[in-house]
């Protein structure tokens, strides 16, 4: 198997190579590092080419690195049928970077490009309707960045008096959190619950 995605890797990298930086075979699986210029060329190329035949968008997703120039990896994984080969294609990109929108390759890609900029913020160029698909109207934020607060920005709840869903701002109550930070790994004479289990020691064993 690593033969021959060696030898994809390779004809991709002759056939397109102003759009494959490098490459690497990991678990059994080809990633190809990209360049953003060349995104459209090597979607198309990677569909028509008869050695390729990725015919099948299965995914598009987004990571990010914030301490990172290039802080976002846009991910995408397509699968060939015809060759049983599926491919991993990282673009890196600045924050302020435009992607190009390959719904006009394949058109499954609209609704996944509409969630990675509702999660992450990417804008994808061309995109014929790029709005959020999964967050509620004047949702402030992209919930799947390193910086967004895990307790969002927003609470959402059923007002009994006035009948009626209400938003309002997060509002934590310090005295309801609990900050526990005794632990035998440090010293500390506090028993967490389950200790008591481990000094009685395994059935069978001799106490002490």
């Amino acid at each position: 198997m690593s033969d021959a995605l060696n030898d994809l890797a390779e004809l991709i990298a002759l056939r397109r190579p102003n759009a494959v930086q490098s490459h690497d075979i990991a678990h059994g699986e080809l990633t190809l590092h990209v360049t953003l210029a060349h995104l459209e060329d090597l979607v198309e190329f990677l569909q028509t080419d008869p050695s390729c035949r990725f015919t099948s968008l299965v995914d598009i997703t987004a990571i990010d690195h914030p301490s990172r120039v290039e802080r976002f990896d846009v991910v995408y994984h397509f699968l060939s049928m015809y060759q049983n080969h599926r491919i991993r294609l990282k673009l890196a990109l600045r924050e302020t970077d435009m992607v190009p929108s390959i719904q006009a390759i394949h058109p499954s890609a609209n609704w996944f490009e509409r969630e990675v900029f509702d999660m992450f913020g990417i804008l994808f160029s061309g995109h014929p309707d790029l709005r959020r698909i999964l967050t509620d109207y004047g949702f402030r934020g992209h919930p799947l960045r390193k910086d967004f607060p895990t307790t969002g920005y927003t609470e959402v709840r059923y007002d009994e008096v006035l009948k009626r869903v209400v938003y309002e701002p997060v509002m934590l109550v310090q005295e309801y959190r609990q900050f526990d930070f005794m632990s035998p790994w440090e010293g500390a004479e506090y028993i967490l619950p389950g200790d008591d289990k481990a000094r009685a020691g395994a059935p069978g064993e001799a106490k002490p």
